[in-house]
């Protein structure tokens, strides 16, 4: 049991989790800080940061807040400048950030030729620019010079075959994926993995106007998604944790780089 153990310890590592500030990203950074490793908290909103950092300390584990806007490179080359001095060079970064932007959304009055261009490019900038290619090109190179890394980008169910209605959130995760293979490609040969960890339906601030109505019922669509995902239920936060410590460790996944790892309930398993 000893040596199980320790394919998943992360003590040691310093861990970026950009928007660590979410529900999702939250509780992965509280899943790594468990694990041992020191987590650097990022996003926008402090309060929520302070809150994510407050949890993982009541648990015994290390992390502090760094404010960050992801679009922007010289507000992500300065966190890494302080995350450096504070904690030490990230071995593990993941990028968490993202959402659906309801412009972009076809409903019965938006038909898709109706998205406007700024909107699309907008949804684009936020889940693939900020999202993964700027954290990328920031904390990335420091990892290669050192020969070690593990970073983790968060997909979508909508990567592949996109869901109906957010049809630029789709498109912006497919192409996701695409640069999250491209990386594993590029870096493997200097021990930097990169691989996508692909949640399937849970709950948060973003999409629970999607799933339930103002009374807590399920919405139609939520409906037709618990009928498409066989074990029956949404997901819960807490649950995307094993797959992220895997994905993180360099013991537990020496040899993993450019998959996708879906925690889904089987929601891609499934047709008819």
């Amino acid at each position: 049991m000893g040596q199980l153990m320790k394919l998943f310890d992360l003590s040691g590592d310093v861990a970026v989790v950009i928007g660590g500030t979410g529900a999702l990203g939250g509780a992965v950074a509280a899943d790594l800080a468990a694990a041992g490793a020191q987590v650097a908290v990022l996003g926008r909103n402090a309060e929520k940061g302070a809150s994510c950092v407050r949890l993982i300390q009541e648990q015994g584990g290390k992390a502090a807040f760094f404010p960050v806007d992801a679009m922007v490179r010289a507000s992500l080359r300065d966190a890494h400048a302080r995350i450096n001095q504070a904690l030490g060079e990230p071995a593990i970064l993941v990028n968490a950030a993202g959402g659906n932007d309801p412009k972009t959304t076809v409903t019965g009055d938006r038909k898709f030729e109706h998205i406007e261009l700024a909107d699309w490019q907008a949804n684009f900038d936020l889940n693939l620019v900020g999202g993964v290619l700027l954290p990328c090109q920031e904390f990335g190179p420091a990892m290669v010079a050192r020969g070690r890394g593990s970073i983790l980008n968060f997909a979508s169910v909508s990567a592949g075959v996109p869901l109906s209605r957010v049809v630029a959130y789709s498109a912006a995760k497919a192409a996701v994926l695409s640069l999250t293979q491209f990386l594993a490609r590029e870096w493997a040969p200097r021990g930097v993995r990169v691989n996508a960890l692909t949640p399937g339906f849970f709950p948060a601030e973003q999409n629970r106007r999607l799933l339930f109505n103002e009374d807590g019922t399920p919405t139609a669509r939520a409906a037709a998604i618990l009928g498409h995902t066989p074990m029956g239920r949404f997901g819960q936060a807490d649950e995307l944790g094993g797959a992220a410590v895997f994905l993180a460790s360099t013991r537990a996944s020496s040899f993993v780089t450019g998959i996708e790892l879906r925690v889904d309930g089987g929601f891609l398993a499934q047709t008819i």
